[in-house]
């Protein structure tokens, strides 16, 4: 099993993904790679693809197997790394990321997906699409491999918004539920809420009232709270949903992308140090290979936005093809799932799960 959302076999009709080709560290090109990689591999994906007409057409024709499943709409302006939220959101109309999201908030989409500005992605989600009834806060879910069978944890928020009171914590556990659910296949996902140590006396104020608030949902609501975890905790086996805010979240994955990136630096420095290491890496190359694609964040690429009426997922900045190709695979399996509807019933009954929101082989679970 995979850290990936289950794919329903049953769904026939066409998927369209809209994508924001202009906000990405690499450019266009590489996004548009990444259409060709996704559209390679699945046959029942569409595109809409938003950016300079000038540049994306001749991008788009290079690329045989993206003829006639590439629609390109033509925006010329693009939120920069460095434009401010709140300055996206008083000048954005024009730009290739409001135009990408204006294709879901349409319906002419089933999901959309951006490399761009994490901030002002969010705050534009929040004002096309809008909160989903009863979400004070959204937040962004990421997996993170872990020792877990499904080889991934869930974590949220990594960092939609810094700050989280009792009830935001509480909100981003049952999201967290239901995301597990339905991307990993398991019906009684464990919930654990992130702490400065597992007991019950440690933390702020609002932790420990989140973990009465999420200890008493937990009863009703189809899921294990395994109470207070700690970071050695967030890739390890004890939790298969991690809750924090995002200030503590976004710490923690680019702690953990920096750890990947040093160890995969000092393998490949260990293995060239002499003839002998390097005559052990070509002897350890299978092991090698599965190691490295093992702490990967390409293959997990895609922080969701939940608690928004639409799917919209956020690529890394500096996404390569594969990278952006993972992005959109997870965009597409929400949206072909119709998880962005299952999520809203979800916090809209939080006391009584709904019956349709089952995602496993024999039955159905939010």
């Amino acid at each position: 099993m995979t850290g990936e959302p289950v794919s329903s076999q049953a769904q026939a009709r066409p998927i369209t993904i809209s994508v924001d080709a202009m906000g990405g560290d690499a450019g266009p090109a590489v996004v548009v790679a990444g259409l060709a990689k996704s559209a390679k591999k699945n046959p029942n994906i569409r595109f809409i693809l938003h950016g300079s007409e000038e540049l994306l057409t001749p991008l788009v024709a290079k690329r045989r197997n993206l003829q006639n499943r590439v629609q390109i709409r033509d925006a010329r302006n693009v939120v920069t790394m460095e434009d401010k939220p709140s300055q996206v959101m008083r000048n954005g109309k024009g730009t290739s990321m409001w135009s990408t999201l204006d294709a879901v908030k349409k319906g002419q989409a089933d999901g959309a997906v951006s490399c761009g500005n994490t901030g002002a992605l969010m705050a534009l989600s929040m004002l096309r699409l809008r909160k989903m009834p009863g979400v004070n806060r959204p937040a962004i879910a990421i997996f993170w491999p872990s020792l877990n069978p499904q080889g991934f944890n869930v974590m949220l928020d990594v960092g939609a918004d810094v700050k989280a009171d009792a009830e935001d914590l509480l909100q981003f556990a049952l999201m967290g539920v239901s995301y597990a659910r339905n991307s990993m296949d398991l019906a009684q996902p464990r919930v654990g809420l992130l702490n400065v140590g597992t007991e019950e006396h440690k933390g702020r104020a609002e932790l420990k009232e989140a973990h009465g608030l999420i200890s008493k949902e937990a009863e009703t609501s189809n899921f294990d709270f395994v109470g207070f975890v700690e970071g050695s905790d967030i890739p390890g086996d004890v939790a298969d949903v991690i809750v924090t805010d995002g200030f503590t979240g976004n710490v923690a994955i680019k702690t953990g992308e920096g750890t990947a990136s040093l160890i995969r630096s000092s393998l490949k420095e260990a293995f060239q140090y002499s003839l002998l290491s390097r005559i052990a890496a070509v002897l350890a190359l299978t092991s090698l290979k599965r190691l490295s694609k093992r702490i990967d964040p390409r293959r997990v690429n895609g922080g969701v936005f939940l608690g928004l009426n639409g799917t919209v997922v956020k690529s890394h900045g500096g996404a390569d093809a594969t990278g952006v190709s993972a992005a959109i695979k997870l965009a597409f399996r929400l949206a072909e799932q119709g998880f962005s509807e299952k999520l809203a019933a979800r916090v809209a009954s939080a006391k009584e799960p709904p019956q349709d929101e089952q995602t496993s082989a024999h039955s159905e679970a939010s």
